[in-house]
């Protein structure tokens, strides 16, 4: 897979630009506040329909415009598909393959896949854990695409159950036990178990399949350190099937995972209507990471961090090459912040791949392996150098 071409319409600080593209390497290189970082940035969210820079679109579209366009011409195995999407602040977005229009804006996911590794990887080490659990889904989904329907539905279930728990919560007395309140809250405990046992059941899988890959690459980058290894903490505790979520384990089942998340629930219900929301989840687990026998986050070094985010990617361009051709990858102002070895290691894998796009400030940042296109970004403006 690879972007034979890529336009860009108001987006962030870009009036206009338009980038012919080739497989194998490109560099675009530029002083920091170019707009380099604006180009992949514009890629990922072709691919994921999400920034990995900011939570909103309101920052994606260049000030005092209404609307940002980004378009791709992308070739999978000799097919061009040329994919776009608006994006409408405020309103809904809308996206177009082949200049035809999609019902929704998901319906582009799959058609483009990438990794992108960054600066901000690092939070996904010394972040919170809903950093690790949208590394997770946005993973799934470039897997799968159709998780992230599932993924929308259960963020508009949860927010329903919570809404009706803080209600029901606020009552005192009898009033708290009115039958018709508790048959409601049944209702969306049903829901929120069906879809969430299928959100949960393609995570274990997920990390049970990412996990060698993660461990692996680890190794590679850091191989005089702790070994790495990563699993999922589920909300659902010992009640978790045993082999569920581990390497060459059983492969998650939704209908049991759904008998048990509305179990799991019943037993917490008091707290919940205290509290006010939904202790059970997907919405509440986490992935660990873990080296040696500790948690990374608050153990590992400044380096081991690095060293555990960069495997991170680099498992989920391993899992997504072996399963359905190589995604792209973006290397975004990384090789400055690495050692002599990470970089080493980045840049071999990075070579081998169908095409790979970096960013760097200045040349000397670029490994010689990845000598080809590049680009100058300078003034508004892309231009060959």
């Amino acid at each position: 897979m690879h972007i034979r071409h890529l336009q860009v319409t108001d987006f962030r600080s870009w009036e206009h630009a338009d980038l012919p593209l080739t497989p194998g390497p490109t560099v675009l290189v530029g002083q920091n506040g170019r707009g380099k970082t604006n180009l992949l940035e514009a890629i990922g969210y072709l691919a994921t329909l999400g920034s990995h820079r900011v939570a909103t679109d309101a920052p994606l579209v260049r000030h005092g415009c209404e609307r940002a366009l980004v378009r791709a011409a992308v070739v999978n195995e000799d097919r061009e598909l040329t994919v776009e999407l608006e994006i409408n602040p405020g309103r809904a977005n809308r996206a177009r393959v082949n200049r035809g229009a999609v019902g929704k804006p998901r319906d582009i996911l799959g058609i483009l896949r990438t990794v992108l590794f960054s600066p901000e990887d690092l939070a996904l080490v010394r972040g919170d854990p809903g950093e690790r659990r949208r590394f997770m889904d946005e993973l799934l989904v470039q897997r799968a695409p159709r998780y992230a329907g599932v993924r929308a539905d259960y963020e508009r279930i949860l927010k329903q159950r919570n809404a009706l728990l803080k209600t029901a919560g606020k009552k005192k007395g009898a009033a708290r036990d009115d039958p018709y309140a508790l048959s409601t809250l049944e209702v969306w405990d049903n829901h929120l178990s069906v879809v969430g046992a299928q959100l949960l059941a393609a995570r274990l899988d997920l990390v049970a399949d990412l996990g060698p890959h993660t461990t692996a690459a680890y190794a590679g980058v850091a191989p005089d350190s702790r070994p790495a290894k990563i699993s999922y903490r589920s909300s659902l505790g010992a009640a978790l099937p045993e082999g569920y979520g581990v390497p060459d384990g059983k492969r998650a089942e939704p209908e049991v995972l759904t008998g048990l998340l509305v179990e799991a629930m019943a037993q917490v219900r008091q707290q919940e209507l205290e509290r006010g929301i939904s202790l059970v989840g997907p919405h509440r687990d986490e992935l660990e990471i873990i080296l040696g026998e500790a948690p990374a986050k608050g153990y590992a070094s400044h380096g081991e961090s690095w060293s555990f985010a960069l495997a991170l990617r680099l498992a989920s361009y391993e899992l997504l090459r072996r399963e359905a051709g190589e995604p792209v990858l973006l290397l975004d102002d990384v090789f400055a912040e690495l050692d002599r070895r990470r970089r080493s290691r980045l840049a071999e894998v990075a070579a081998g791949a169908e095409q790979v796009l970096v960013t760097a400030a200045v040349d000397e940042d670029v490994p010689g392996e990845l000598a080809g296109v590049r680009f100058t970004v300078a003034d508004g403006e892309v231009r060959s150098a």
